[in-house]
């Protein structure tokens, strides 16, 4: 296994460029870098850090969801359609999105908590299933794989081992897989180890990310009235095991990167704090990948 981040962190972040991002990861010793929305897509730029072969371009990622109605859903189709395309003629193996959501007013205005929460991702399933058929077929003329996120956010039914089984049911063609966030198995009450070796086959891309609970608040506030009992960590500052989950991935067969998904509202507001962000997950996931050199 490898580690590299993905650059959203970074991009911006002080006149931040791409080629500003790879010279420092390079330095750092970063192998991969996982391609973010904010940044452009510049099919030159991307060919020549390539063609250079300082650190690799891993993945393409865009998360957004495409099944809203109107032309934003297909603003958001387009966009991730380009990214395929483009990680295809690039060579770059995968994409990274999320499925998308139906979220119908006229169910929104029937919403009944402990039916609607369970019917709303199943409801959306058959265009979820036509959406990423569709991708699929662009990605075998294009050569890559299409890893989707686990997060709740931005549109997404891949959200739990139940719905991923059931898509997977749906969708056996082995080019759509899973980006692993393990982090949202946290704070949605899940395992987030258990399910590595369940998708051993599916899981092409992990996100490394942690989640912090803080079980005073959540024992104040409960699960329902906001999100503030929880925040996203960088790796090795939340509640997961990074040693026990490396060795579920070493066990499942997994050989590919953990890309850094700095989210740490801790070690934001300047370069040099997200930077030292970033060498601490680096640290963490290094320990875990070879514990005889600490």
């Amino acid at each position: 296994m490898n580690i590299g981040f993905l650059t959203n962190s970074l991009y911006k972040k002080d006149v931040c460029e791409l080629p500003a991002i790879v010279d420092w990861a390079v330095e750092q010793g970063f192998t991969e870098l996982e391609i973010g929305a904010s940044v452009p897509l510049d099919e030159s730029l991307f060919s020549k850090i390539i063609e250079e072969g300082r650190i690799k371009i891993g993945a393409l990622i865009l998360c957004r969801n495409p099944l809203l109605p109107g032309e934003e859903g297909a603003q958001f189709k387009r966009a991730v359609i380009e990214r395929i395309e483009l990680a295809g003629r690039l060579g770059i193996p995968k994409v990274i999105t999320s499925t998308g959501i139906d979220r119908g007013t006229d169910w929104d205005e029937k919403f009944n908590f402990h039916d609607g929460i369970r019917k709303r991702p199943i409801r959306s399933m058959e265009r979820v299933v036509d959406l990423l058929n569709e991708y699929l077929e662009i990605s075998s003329k294009a050569g890559t794989k299409i890893c989707l996120e686990t997060c709740p956010a931005m549109g997404n039914v891949a959200i739990s081992p139940y719905l991923i089984d059931i898509l997977f049911e749906q969708i056996s063609d082995k080019r759509l897989g899973l980006c692993y966030d393990p982090s949202h198995f946290v704070w949605e009450m899940m395992d987030p180890y258990a399910p590595i070796p369940r998708f051993r086959d599916r899981i092409y891309h992990i996100h490394g990310k942690d989640t912090e609970i803080d079980e005073e608040r959540l024992r104040y506030v409960g699960i329902l009235s906001d999100y503030s009992w929880w925040r996203y960590r960088i790796p090795g500052l939340g509640q997961i095991s990074w040693t026990k989950l490396v060795s579920n991935l070493y066990e499942a067969g997994y050989d590919g990167v953990i890309s850094i998904e700095h989210e740490d509202p801790v070690w934001e507001g300047s370069t040099d704090k997200v930077k030292k962000g970033l060498l601490i997950g680096k640290r963490t996931i290094e320990k875990a990948l070879n514990p005889e050199r600490y």
